[in-house]
C-alpha cells in the first residue's frame, strides 16, 4: 500500500468509502423508514461524504483537508443530533423518513459542519493562537511538493492555483449535469428521466429539475472561484507585491468555499429542488429539503467572495510598486478592482434573500408569503440587485484578460488605455442600476419598466468602448503565425462576447422582452455572455500563464484541437438555442411537443454539447500531461513587458527578489526604447 501512488491509493479508498458509506446510510434508512430503499437519499449522502473523506485520507493521510472533511461530517451529524434532541424534549418530530433528520436539524447541522471543517482543516489555527496571545510568524514555509495545495498555505500563488483547480472540478461537475439533461432533451418525449426513474427520493422529472437548477448555480460558483484564482495569482505579480495584504484571510476565503461546495452538491442527494438556480419563492418556500442545502451552500460561498474582494482592494491600494500610479496599472488590475467593488458591496443581497427564504421555511416568517403580508416580488428585487451586477463580476476579469493579452500578441500599444480602465468602473457602477430588467414580466409596478430599460441599454456604452479599443488595437497589428492557443482564445472571446452583446438589447427593451422572457433565447444569450466573458478568456489565461506557474509550456497542438473543437460547437449550441427560443421553446422543461418541430435542432444541440465536453477533456489531458512532460519554459516566453515575465519561471516563493520601479507605460509595445519596469540593481 505504501508503494502505491497517492492518487491511486486515494481512488481505491474512495471506492471503499463510498461502499461503506452506502451501507451505513442504507442501514439508517431501514431503521427510520422500515424498508430497504436502494436509491435512498441517506445512503447516497453517507456514500458521498465518507467516500470523499477516505479519498483525501488515501491521498495525504489524516491531516489538513482530510481532517477538515472528517470534522465536517461529524459536525453535521452532531449539529443535527443536537437539534433532534431539543425537538425530542419539546415533544416534536425527531427522525423523519426519507431524510433521517428534520429540516431544522439538517440546516443547523450543515452550518455546524462548515465551522467544524474550518477548525479541523487548520486554516484558522493562527488566528486562534493570536487570540490566546501566542506569537505566530508573519510568513511560514509551505509543505513540500503537491501537498501544499491541500494545506492552509499563505502564498497567494498557491491559493490562486487552489481556486483554479476547484473551479475546474466544479466546471466538470456542472457540465456533466448539463450533459445528462441535454441527453434527455435530444428528442421529444421522456427518454430515461421518466416517472418510473427513482434516485435520491426523486422521480425522473424531479431529478431533471434538480440537475438543471444545480447546473446553473454550480457553474456560477465555478466562475466565481475561477476569477478568484486568476486575481489571486496575478494581481500581486502585476503590481509588484510580495503577497496579498492579508494572507491568512486569503487562505480562509478559499477554504470556506470547500464546505460550501459540499453543501451545494448535497442538495442533489437530499431530495433535490425544482426552482431553477434563482430559487424564487413561493416555489422555493415549498421545495424539498435540498433547497435548504442549496441556500446554505450559496450563503457560505458568499463569504468567500466578500472577504476575497476586500483583500484584493486593500492589496492594490497599499502594496503597489514604486512608480505604479493609477494610470500605470495593468488593465487586468483595473478589471479586478471593478469586480471586487461589486463583490464586496452586493454579495450580501443574495445571501440575505436566500436567508430570508430559509427563515420563512424554518420559523414561519412571512417575508415572501402574501397571506402574511409578504411579497414574492421583494425576493426578486433583493436577488437581482446582486445577481445582475454579478454578471459583471463574471465577465470583467475575463475582459481584463483580453485587454491584457491582446497587445502582447499584436505587438502594438493598447488603444485607449484610460478609456478601457474607466469603462470597467463604469460597467460596475451602472450595473447596480439595471437589475429590474429581469422583472419586466414579474408584476412589478409598470412605471419602473422604462427607467430600467434605459439604464440597461446604457451599459452598452462602456462595453462598446472595450470593443472599439480591441478592434483598433488589432488594426495593422504584427500578428505572428502560427497563432498560440492563448491568442486564439482571446480572439474567440471577442467574437463570442460580441454575440452576447448583440443579443442583449432585445432583452433590455420591454416590448421584446415580454415575448423572449423564459425562452431558450435567454439561455443562448446568457451562454454567449458567460463563454465570451469568462470561459474563453479563462482558457486564454491558463494557456498564457501556465508556464509562469509551472515552468513548462502546454502542448500547442492539443491547445489548437481544444479551440477548434470548442468554438464551432459552441456557436452551434448558442445559435441553435436562440433559434428555437424565437420559435417558442420554453426554458426549464424536460419535454416538448413533437409538433413544434424542435427534435432535429435539439439533437444537434446535444451533439454540440458533447463536442464542447470533449474539447474540455482534451484541455484537461493537456494540463495534466504538461505538468510533467511539457516543454520547459525559459525566459520571457511571450516577449511581454509585464513584470512577472522579467524573472525566471516558476516564480520564487516571495515573487521578486529585487524590487522594481515602474518607469513607463504598460502597453507601449512596438515603440523603440520604451520600458515599463526597471529592477533595482543588486
Amino acid at each position: 500500500m505504501k508503494k502505491m501512488k497517492p492518487i491511486v491509493r486515494g481512488l481505491l479508498f474512495l471506492l471503499v468509502g463510498a461502499f461503506v458509506g452506502y451501507g451505513v446510510g442504507l442501514g439508517l434508512d431501514v431503521l427510520v423508514g422500515g424498508r430497504v430503499n436502494f436509491t435512498a437519499s441517506i445512503a447516497g449522502y453517507f456514500s458521498l461524504l465518507i467516500g470523499v473523506a477516505l479519498f483525501f485520507f488515501g491521498l495525504v493521510g489524516y491531516r489538513t483537508i482530510t481532517r477538515g472533511v472528517t470534522w465536517q461530517i461529524f459536525g453535521t451529524l452532531g449539529g443535527a443530533l443536537f437539534v433532534t434532541g431539543i425537538r425530542a424534549i419539546m415533544g416534536l418530530k425527531t427522525f423523519v423518513p426519507p431524510f433521517l433528520f428534520t429540516e431544522p436539524a439538517w440546516v443547523f447541522g450543515g452550518l455546524v459542519g462548515v465551522i467544524c471543517f474550518i477548525l479541523g482543516h487548520g486554516v484558522a489555527d493562527d488566528w486562534i493562537r493570536m487570540a490566546r496571545g501566542v506569537d505566530v510568524p508573519e510568513h511560514r514555509e509551505d509543505a513540500p511538493g503537491w501537498e501544499k495545495y491541500y494545506s492552509p498555505s499563505l502564498d497567494h500563488k498557491v491559493i490562486g492555483i487552489q481556486y483554479t483547480v476547484i473551479a475546474l472540478i466544479l466546471l466538470v461537475v456542472g457540465g456533466t449535469f448539463a450533459l445528462i439533461f441535454r441527453t434527455e432533451l435530444a428528442s421529444s418525449g421522456l427518454q430515461f428521466l421518466t416517472t418510473e426513474f427513482k434516485l435520491f427520493n426523486q422521480n425522473g422529472l424531479q431529478f431533471y429539475n434538480t440537475l438543471m437548477s444545480l447546473h446553473g448555480m454550480i457553474m456560477i460558483v465555478s466562475i466565481l472561484l475561477g476569477i478568484a484564482g486568476l486575481m489571486n495569482y496575478l494581481v500581486p505579480l502585476l503590481i509588484g507585491a510580495h503577497d496579498m495584504a492579508f494572507p491568512r484571510l486569503n487562505a480562509f476565503s478559499f477554504w470556506i468555499a470547500v464546505p460550501a461546495a459540499v453543501l451545494l452538491l448535497s442538495s442533489l442527494i437530499l431530495g433535490g429542488f425544482d426552482t431553477g438556480w434563482t430559487g424564487y419563492p413561493p416555489l422555493s418556500a415549498k421545495a424539498p429539503l435540498g433547497i435548504q442545502m442549496f441556500f446554505l451552500g450559496v450563503f457560505v460561498a458568499g463569504w468567500s467572495s466578500i472577504l476575497g474582494a476586500l483583500n484584493l482592494l486593500a492589496t492594490v491600494l497599499r502594496m503597489r510598486a514604486k512608480g505604479m500610479t493609477a494610470f500605470r496599472l495593468p488593465i487586468f488590475v483595473w478589471a479586478s478592482i471593478a469586480t471586487s467593488i461589486i463583490a464586496m458591496t452586493a454579495t450580501q443581497l443574495i445571501g440575505l434573500s436566500f436567508q430570508m427564504v430559509m427563515f420563512q421555511r424554518l420559523f414561519g416568517m412571512g417575508f415572501f408569503d402574501p397571506a402574511k403580508g409578504g411579497s414574492p416580488v421583494l425576493f426578486q428585487h433583493l436577488f437581482w440587485f446582486y445577481s445582475h451586477p454579478a454578471v459583471y463580476v463574471f465577465i470583467l476579469p475575463g475582459l481584463g484578460v483580453v485587454s491584457e493579452l491582446l497587445p502582447v500578441f499584436v505587438r502594438k500599444p493598447l488603444f485607449g488605455y484610460k478609456w478601457i480602465a474607466m469603462s470597467s468602473l463604469a460597467i460596475a457602477l451602472v450595473g447596480f442600476l439595471v437589475w429590474a430588467h429581469h422583472m419586466f414580466t414579474s408584476g412589478m409596478n409598470e412605471y419602473l419598466r422604462v427607467p430600467f430599460m434605459y439604464s440597461t441599454l446604457l451599459v452598452a456604452i462602456p462595453t462598446g468602448v472595450k470593443f472599439f479599443s480591441w478592434v483598433a488595437t488589432l488594426w495593422k497589428g504584427k500578428i505572428t503565425t502560427p497563432m498560440p492557443s492563448a491568442f486564439l482564445f482571446v480572439v474567440g472571446a471577442i467574437v463570442v462576447f460580441l454575440m452576447g452583446g448583440l443579443t442583449g438589447p432585445p432583452n433590455a427593451t420591454v416590448s421584446t422582452d415580454l415575448h423572449l422572457h423564459d425562452t431558450y433565447w435567454i439561455v443562448g444569450h446568457f451562454h454567449d455572455t458567460l463563454f465570451g466573458g469568462f470561459v474563453f478568456p479563462f482558457f486564454a489565461a491558463l494557456y498564457y500563464w501556465f508556464p509562469k506557474a509551472t515552468g513548462r509550456r502546454m502542448n500547442e497542438t492539443l491547445g489548437k484541437w481544444h479551440f477548434w473543437l470548442m468554438t464551432p460547437a459552441f456557436f452551434t449550441l448558442s445559435l441553435g438555442m436562440m433559434r428555437i427560443g424565437l420559435l417558442g421553446m420554453r426554458r426549464r422543461i424536460a419535454d416538448y411537443d413533437p409538433l413544434q418541430g424542435f427534435d432535429a435542432t435539439h439533437l444537434v444541440l446535444t451533439i454540440a454539447a458533447f463536442a464542447i465536453a470533449l474539447s474540455v477533456l482534451i484541455f484537461i489531458i493537456n494540463l495534466v500531461t504538461s505538468l510533467k512532460r511539457g516543454e520547459p519554459a525559459e525566459g520571457n516566453l511571450w516577449n511581454s513587458r509585464s513584470p512577472e515575465w522579467q524573472v525566471a519561471s516558476p516564480m520564487p516563493a516571495h515573487n521578486y527578489d529585487t524590487p522594481f520601479e515602474v518607469v513607463g507605460e504598460p502597453y507601449d509595445y512596438g515603440l523603440p526604447g520604451s520600458k515599463y519596469v526597471e529592477f533595482a540593481k543588486k
